[in-house]
């Protein structure tokens, strides 16, 4: 199992994740570019000293990632067709976050055929994206443990 993140925009959030990858021994994929620097202080900040202990894979962009790991992608998408929880997740997924503001653009989501909501109550446009992706993981994980 791995998480991925397209094109992060807010290195909180990015480091929220590999914080969240670090714990749970998950290996974190980012799709570059980022829209931040990648030593950026609110990254270190969230990622604290995390970041050293977590896997952390970076890809100069969608194919070279793709091309790096073939595996099945699971995106995590408001556009998403099944609930989360009532996906079979398989232990070699990668988990994939779309951008904080945009998600992926259409290429990328078509590439993608496995894609899960998380279901919400009417109005509600989304998630944060770590805690999506914390949700999503959990479930994935507990399907396998």
């Amino acid at each position: 199992m791995r998480l991925a993140l397209y094109q992060p925009e807010i290195p909180q959030n990015t480091g929220t994740l590999i914080r969240l990858a670090a714990c749970l021994g998950v290996p974190l994929d980012i799709i570059e570019p980022c829209g931040f620097i990648w030593n950026d202080k609110k990254l270190e900040r969230a990622g604290m000293d995390y970041i050293e202990l977590a896997n952390v894979q970076r890809h100069s962009s969608y194919t070279a990632f793709r091309d790096a790991l073939p595996h099945r992608l699971v995106l995590i998408d408001t556009k998403g067709e099944v609930p989360y929880c009532n996906f079979r997740f398989q232990p070699d997924d990668i988990l994939m976050l779309g951008q904080e503001s945009v998600g992926v653009p259409s290429s990328v989501f078509d590439d993608i055929p496995d894609r899960v909501v998380i279901p919400m109550q009417s109005g509600a446009r989304s998630l944060n994206v770590a805690i999506a992706g914390a949700m999503v993981l959990s479930e994935a994980l507990r399907q396998y443990s």
